[in-house]
């Protein structure tokens, strides 16, 4: 009996050996178990510009930080870290981008336009992820109808109110912030004046410039329905009656309201902040949210002025435009490695985390999704620039962006300073970016 059963046993014992080496055979015995790959460990390459923290002074603190914060939860990923400059930062970017050993995230600034050397992203964001952020926002890294970057904070422009100069002269700021261009108008009527008594002008309603990669006029040309990019074709389209209009809006400031300086169109960036926060003889001054902070710093020191801020005029559109180019973002250059490619995205996605999105605060910046929008409950003057995005024209990202955006600076100061009427200037701007294309 006993060796009937050992008989019995062995015989299983083959047949098992038997069926499980033709079961291996064809089947993958590996795939029946749920293996986790491996995620990329190694050194990750980022550059980024300095982004001022509001409190502590440091102009790269925030990126730094957000860097130890992953390192810390992905063990055996290191990042290391270029600290660029605006001026310089540019071309460090194309130099290190033609070597072996380049970066693997970089800034997409207005400057850069080499999107070809950049990851399609698409692919690593589901629909819903996309959602979640502000419209515009998504515009300022899609090229060629492709998503080429993610866009992480954002800022606008907003009109500068010297209340006490408003007061001075019995001026009421607009209500909520919001006027059309016509009650813009009569309000720097009233706030353009001789200060000493001596006969000549030496108060002015409004003040502005004309420079490269600044937009702090542009939310008054574009009022009235115009674009500069078509979005949906991505082609030039600052031309029509939209546009003469727009410009002469600006042009009207000068000569027939005559409520700016008589150099306005000559005077730089300097100048004019300099007259509106040292000078205090210019009582409304378009700029970013930057000023916030640097205003409440003048009045803490004893030299500044109360202060408030408004929106742009509204146009024929009734409602205002912003148009602007601060919306930071990051780019992934192209590698072979996928899974390190992977973990570049992981990063850009844990920028995106509401946590991280919130401390964008201390830079004075704002988040570019969609649902954080209760930050700066303690600054109702930063609240209401918030409050402001949803007005904010962003620019697609277009391969000649830079010489176009020189060419429309130089055409509009031309008619700012009587050298052409608004429609040369219009169409002439119009015949030197078509010629960029041919």
């Amino acid at each position: 009996m006993k060796g009937k059963k050992q008989k019995l046993a062995g015989i299983i014992l083959i047949a098992f050996i038997i069926f499980w080496s033709i079961y291996t055979h064809f089947n993958d015995v590996e795939s029946l178990t749920d293996v986790e790959e491996e995620s990329y460990t190694g050194m990750i390459k980022i550059y980024d510009y300095p982004r001022l923290d509001l409190e502590s002074g440091s102009r790269y603190s925030w990126i730094q930080g957000k860097i130890k914060a992953f390192e810390r939860k992905n063990p055996g990923v290191y990042i290391e870290f270029t600290p660029l400059d605006w001026k310089s930062g540019p071309q460090l970017i194309s130099e290190s981008m033609k070597g072996a050993d380049g970066p693997d995230i970089i800034p997409i600034s207005y400057k850069f336009d080499d999107f070809e050397k950049l990851e399609v992203l698409d692919k690593y964001f589901s629909k819903e992820e996309l959602d979640e952020f502000r419209d515009e926002a998504l515009k300022a890294t899609t090229y060629d109808d492709k998503l080429i970057g993610i866009p992480f904070a954002m800022n606008t422009y907003v009109m500068y109110l010297n209340l006490d100069l408003f007061n001075e002269r019995g001026v009421s700021s607009p209500h909520d912030g919001n006027w059309t261009y016509e009650e813009f108008v009569e309000t720097l009527k009233s706030l353009t004046f001789d200060f000493d008594g001596d006969g000549l002008i030496d108060h002015y309603g409004f003040v502005s410039f004309v420079e490269p990669n600044y937009y702090n006029i542009w939310g008054l040309i574009l009022g009235d329905g115009a674009d500069i990019l078509d979005c949906k074709r991505e082609n030039y389209s600052f031309y029509g009656e939209e546009a003469v209009k727009g410009i002469d809006r600006v042009l009207d400031l000068k000569y027939k309201y005559e409520v700016t300086p008589e150099f306005f169109g000559i005077i730089g960036e300097e100048e004019c902040w300099e007259m509106f926060s040292i000078d205090k003889n210019v009582a409304v001054y378009p700029t970013g949210s930057w000023a916030v902070k640097a205003l409440f710093d003048l009045q803490n020191n004893g030299e500044g002025f109360n202060f408030d801020v408004a929106n742009y005029p509204s146009g024929d559109e009734k409602t205002p435009r912003v148009l602007t180019s601060s919306i930071a973002s990051f780019g992934i250059v192209k590698d072979e490695d996928i899974k390190k490619t992977e973990m570049c995205v992981k990063f850009l996605k844990f920028l995106m985390g509401e946590s991280n999105q919130r401390t964008l605060e201390k830079l004075g910046l704002f988040s570019v999704k969609k649902g954080i929008d209760n930050m700066y409950m303690d600054n109702f003057r930063m609240k209401k620039i918030e409050s402001s995005l949803d007005h904010v024209v962003v620019l697609p990202k277009e391969k000649n962006w830079e010489k176009i955006d020189v060419i429309l600076q130089e055409e509009l100061k031309k008619a700012i300073l009587k050298e052409k009427s608004s429609k040369e200037a219009i169409e002439d701007a119009k015949k030197r970016v078509e010629e960029l294309t041919r």
